[in-house]
């Protein structure tokens, strides 16, 4: 057991348990191959008590065979058989059968014995029972049969003997069965004594004693420890448990400095995270950069007890800084900063880093901004950067009347605010851009529906007051009646044209509704043309975006003009798909129809109206198709899948 205390508790364990099982297998074994043994003895000794039935009953079937008949032939079969079960038990005694199982003992000459009895068989007691079948004479026969009796008497006794001697070794074998019993109940008892001894000393002694040094522990007794009983895992839980003792101890003797320092840092992190908080959500807000910049510096000289601060923005082009909003800073000063160059002060060198500085205005290095801020009587000086995605956009000021040492945590809160301003400032410019650009294409695709109404007509017009001036001219009144008639068609299709633009730009879709956009746009159409026209409307979906929602609507407005002026159609529908994959318009009409091929709209030489649909549905990042032929009327769709529809939101 000592040898095992050196170990690790699983080899020690494993081991053990090992140990005893080849013990408890190998007693078991011998059990199990005695039991086997005995088995196949007790079935040699039923055998060979069986040789003495079968020849007494041979020695009464030869007594009693009849002389003749069909008796004689019944009684010979019988005896046939029982002369070859014994051969039979013979062999089987001699040979043995594991199968069943049968064995005969190997001691005290039984085999010797058992080859025996089979040779007087064979020799003595067969020839006896062939002389009493083939007797010539009832005589003859009697006597065989009184001899075959008398040799079967001591046939019989070879074989009780043998039998005693198979039972005599039955008993040995079955005592030594027993001893096997015996010592694998001893091993029972001695494996469960010696298991519990090992695991008292290998794991309920260490265990109890961990338990003893955690109660001491749970009662603040932080000078507890425990002895090291063991070199295995329970050992390193010892020494583990000594050394964590060890370190509470320590702990504990400077808790509370060490409460009061986290007390501290958690007071610093609260109030770093509601400056970023409070900045975040100013900075959220729809404003100006000035109203932007007003707001961030209202905050931040509050938080951090300022005098003065101000916001200067980057011209790249100049390399140079200006003021855009300020707080408690003198007109003078004002005036000599408001432009300043990057080279000419530490502001400069802020713009182009990455983290604040911060610097006193009486250090013997100062610079021209310097002497300024000396004259305006500040002491402290920090210049923080605001940039974007690494680009510089410009650094804001915080101005103090005292001498101050801005701690690593301020700065990098500095440093935060001044990338917050920076998103902030970019996001109003980007805002600003698209604002821009918005208005420019739509002026653009205004440009183009003028160009393909109002302007087309005007033309026209211009061309027939051309025609009816030259006709008055050379006296052709005839044929100023029939020009007359086309400027009054050219007018009344321009009036309608000047209309119809009139509802498109005014055109709204309601608040998440475009069906209902649809459907006030079809019966607009439908009195103006009349032209039948229908609305489908499928499947549901959450609330779309608003743009893809106009676009849509002036594409079926644009469709719907067309079939107005050029379709000559009966009927016309609307349909539109909505889901969770996205959204499909379509419009269809049954009118006249023209040759093309089945491509999106959006080459030179084609219609400018189905151009600008082509234009819109790209602005949407949809697909836009056009499906035709003559005779056959016009299809019109549009599809966007939802991916394009949450790109078009962002």
């Amino acid at each position: 057991m000592n040898i095992l205390l050196g170990q690790k508790l699983a080899t020690k364990i494993i081991g053990v348990l090992v140990g005893f099982f080849l013990l408890a297998l190998v007693a078991i074994g011998l059990t199990l191959y005695s039991s086997w043994k005995l088995e196949g003895v007790a079935a040699a000794i039923n055998d060979a008590g069986s040789l003495r039935m079968h020849s007494w009953k041979v020695a009464h079937h030869t007594a009693a065979l009849p002389t003749d008949g069909a008796r004689r032939d019944a009684r010979l079969l019988i005896l046939r058989k029982d002369m070859n079960d014994i051969e039979r038990v013979q062999a089987d005694l001699v040979k043995g059968d594991p199968a069943r199982p049968l064995f005969i003992p190997r001691d005290d000459g039984i085999p010797d014995d058992v080859a025996t009895i089979a040779r007087v068989w064979h020799a003595e007691m067969r020839p006896l029972v062939e002389r009493v079948i083939d007797a010539p004479s009832t005589d003859a026969s009697r006597q065989a049969a009184v001899a075959l009796e008398g040799a079967t008497h001591g046939y019989v006794k070879r074989i009780d003997s043998v039998v005693k001697k198979m039972e005599r070794s039955f008993t040995a074998h079955t005592n030594v069965l027993r001893s096997y019993q015996v010592l694998l109940v001893a091993l029972a008892v001695i494996g469960t004594v010696a298991l519990m001894r090992f695991f008292f000393v290998a794991v309920i002694r260490p265990l109890d004693t961990l338990q003893s040094g955690m109660q001491r522990m749970e009662r603040e007794d932080f000078t507890a420890r425990v002895p090291v009983l063991t070199d295995d895992e329970f050992g390193e839980l010892s020494r583990g448990f000594n050394r964590m003792a060890g370190h509470l101890e320590g702990l504990y003797g400077t808790l509370e400095e060490r409460v009061a320092t986290k007390t501290r840092s958690l007071a610093e992190k609260n109030r770093e995270l509601s400056i970023l908080y409070n900045i975040a959500r100013l900075l959220r807000q729809q404003m100006s950069i000035e109203e932007l910049s007003r707001g961030f510096l209202e905050e931040v000289r509050r938080t951090f007890d300022a005098d003065a601060a101000s916001v200067r923005l980057f011209d790249a082009a100049a390399d140079n800084l200006y003021i855009t909003t300020h707080q408690g800073l003198a007109t003078e000063f004002i005036d000599e900063e408001a432009i300043l160059d990057c080279g000419n002060c530490l502001c400069g060198q802020a713009v182009l880093g990455d983290i604040p500085i911060v610097s006193g205005t009486s250090d013997p290095d100062s610079a021209r901004t310097r002497d300024t801020c000396s004259r305006a009587g500040f002491q402290t000086v920090s210049a923080v950067p605001v940039n974007h995605n690494n680009r510089a956009l410009g650094i804001f000021n915080l101005y103090f009347r005292r001498k101050l040492d801005i701690s690593d945590g301020d700065r990098q809160v500095l440093q935060s605010l001044g990338q917050h301003l920076g998103m902030a400032i970019e996001n109003v410019r980007l805002l600003s851009r698209e604002k821009e650009m918005a208005i420019s294409e739509e002026r653009n695709l205004i440009a183009r529906e003028l160009h393909d109404s109002i302007a087309q007509g005007l033309a026209f017009l211009n061309l027939q007051v051309q025609m009816l001036d030259d006709a008055l001219a050379h006296g052709r009144v005839d044929e100023t009646g029939e020009v007359v008639e086309l400027i009054r068609q050219g007018i009344q299709e321009s009036y309608a044209d000047v209309r119809e633009l009139l509802q498109h730009f005014r055109a709204r879709v309601p608040q998440q509704d475009l069906s209902a956009a649809l459907r006030q746009a079809l019966a607009r159409f439908s009195e103006q043309s009349g032209v039948d026209g229908e609305l489908r409307v499928h499947g549901a979906s959450p609330p779309s975006v608003a743009e893809v929602d106009i676009q849509a609507l002036y594409i079926a407005q644009e469709a719907l003009s067309n079939v107005r002026k050029h379709a000559q159609a009966q009927h016309v529908t609307v349909e539109l798909w909505r889901d969770a994959e996205g959204m499909r318009l379509e419009i269809r009409d049954d009118g006249i129809g023209f040759d093309r091929p089945t491509a999106p709209a959006t080459g030179q030489g084609e219609h400018v109206g189905l151009h600008i649909m082509g234009e819109r549905a790209a602005r949407i990042g949809g697909e836009f198709e056009i499906r035709s032929r003559a005779g056959q009327g016009t299809t019109v769709s549009l599809t966007l899948s939802a991916r394009t529809m949450e790109a078009s939101a962002a």
